[in-house]
């Protein structure tokens, strides 16, 4: 549902979203300068507004510096878009992970190809890789370094220094190319 909070001089518009699975506030500007709220079920409306005013400052800095710095949109498209490039994507994630593979031996259980709003790809800790389908429509060197990313959190769940060791072995300008994905979605 949209709502409107007076944050300061501004007035800010933003969606207000409840989850079940939520276990607490969570706050995402996006590259459009959209904002959007996340509630768990069991929090009142009169608590998020609180806390939207407690963080006032961030919540205004980044809607702003998302509107002076729109992010580039790889595409437009949606569920047709979608089934137009689902199977090429897959072929394309498989046959790079088997590639990749090579020099780490994870085990993965499935490769999943998802239409995704806001991430390039996933892991879970039971080893499922899911990947958005316009790794398809990128440069081969960035696709690679979603699909490295990816298959690397088998080895090491997290960001930490190994986990960048890892990733590093394979693309060694990783921290490049993840600078210029950032610009793109």
């Amino acid at each position: 549902m949209k709502k409107v909070i007076k944050l300061g001089e501004e007035k800010i518009e933003y969606e207000l979203r409840i989850s079940k699975r939520a276990k607490s506030v969570r706050l995402a500007v996006y590259h459009d300068g959209n904002f959007v709220v996340t509630m768990p079920a069991r929090v009142s409306e009169n608590v998020v507004e609180k806390f939207l005013i407690k963080k006032a400052d961030w919540i205004i800095k980044k809607i702003n510096h998302a509107k002076k710095n729109p992010k580039i949109k790889l595409t437009q498209g949606g569920k047709k878009e979608f089934e137009k490039y689902k199977e090429e994507a897959r072929v394309l994630a498989r046959r790079r992970l088997e590639y990749f593979n090579k020099f780490y031996n994870f085990k993965w259980q499935n490769i999943s190809i998802k239409n995704t709003k806001t991430r390039w790809g996933s892991c879970s800790r039971k080893g499922n890789l899911n990947f958005n389908y316009k790794i398809v429509l990128l440069a081969p060197e960035l696709s690679d370094y979603i699909i490295v990313h990816e298959l690397c959190h088998i080895g090491e769940f997290n960001h930490s220094k190994n986990f960048w060791k890892l990733v590093t072995k394979t693309i060694p300008n990783c921290l490049e190319l993840r600078k210029q994905i950032k610009q793109i979605f």
